[in-house]
């Protein structure tokens, strides 16, 4: 399996701004193929001209990954917010084509929990089908958007604690075979993934060809091979599915487990992590080739 391997910009700097652009060659100094990059947001001061440039001279390509909110949010009651996410999903795919194509993942429904203080609340049946019918209808509207831009927009499914809209795979393929485009797919992530699924593999296997992005996660977000995620048989799996598309990591947990850190929010690296990203990526490449092997 020859998957190209990538790594998030947030594993280097948060925000990633035009003066950060030096950390692609460091991330194929490092071995990986691609960086996963956050849909640049204007405080950014980020070009998408010279990040295509930065790739390029790299020898890498780029992954985007959107940042929603509150107010991005297609599933919302709240029209505002409801256009705010739609708004949001256009201007993604624009910025995907300005990149030249390619995909944008991420929880593109909106409607995040943990990380904007909103709890989960018991729902109706109602009300249940009524958000599940607005994240349907809006992503219907923006696929063909996405179509002719050359875009591939890939959804997430997030863990309970992060939202309660889209939590797990099958979920996930129910919204993707509605909306029924070929410009709107699964971004699949073993972190959430651990949580939610009674079986990673299993769960990879239903999703087949509907997965275009997928994230090695750790349970913990630690670096690959530091967990107790089982790599050979999420990448067999993968196989299995005829999954041949990019594998990012996000190795979010750093060395530190002073008590009363909030785990839940990133944190700057605090030691030069070169080491630890190489032997991850050697594991996820290791297990890719076993995979490979047991075909």
């Amino acid at each position: 399996m020859k998957n190209p391997i990538g790594i998030i910009s947030m594993q280097f700097t948060r925000p990633f701004t035009g003066k950060d652009l030096h950390y692609f060659g460091k991330a194929a100094e490092l071995g990986f193929d691609f960086v996963e990059l956050l849909v640049p947001e204007p405080e950014d001061d980020l070009s998408i001209a010279e990040v295509r440039k930065a790739a390029d001279d790299a020898g890498i390509f780029v992954v985007l990954a959107a940042r929603v909110n509150l107010q991005r949010s297609v599933a919302s009651e709240d029209p505002a917010n409801r256009k705010g996410g739609l708004d949001y999903l256009k201007l993604c795919i624009d910025v995907g084509a300005e990149l030249g194509g390619g995909i944008v993942g991420g929880p593109l429904y909106g409607e995040p929990m943990v990380f904007a203080g909103r709890p989960p609340v018991p729902r109706s049946d109602d009300d249940i089908a009524a958000r599940a019918g607005r994240t349907i209808e809006a992503f219907a509207e923006v696929a063909p958007l996405a179509q002719s831009a050359g875009v591939i927009l890939a959804v997430e499914a997030l863990n309970r604690f992060e939202t309660d809209i889209l939590s797990t795979t099958r979920q996930a393929c129910e919204v993707v075979d509605a909306v029924g485009s070929p410009a709107f797919k699964l971004m699949l992530d073993t972190f959430h993934m651990n949580m939610e699924e009674r079986s990673i593999p299993d769960a990879i296997r239903m999703a087949g060809d509907r997965i275009v992005h997928f994230q090695a996660n750790e349970n913990h977000r630690g670096h690959p091979g530091t967990g107790h995620i089982d790599w050979p048989a999420v990448m067999r799996a993968l196989a299995q599915a005829g999954y041949g598309g990019p594998i990012s990591l996000e190795p979010f947990r750093r060395a530190d487990d002073r008590v009363a850190l909030p785990i839940a929010h990133w944190r700057a690296p605090r030691e030069d992590e070169s080491d630890k990203l190489r032997a991850g990526l050697g594991v996820i490449r290791n297990a890719l080739a076993l995979a490979e092997v047991d075909q």
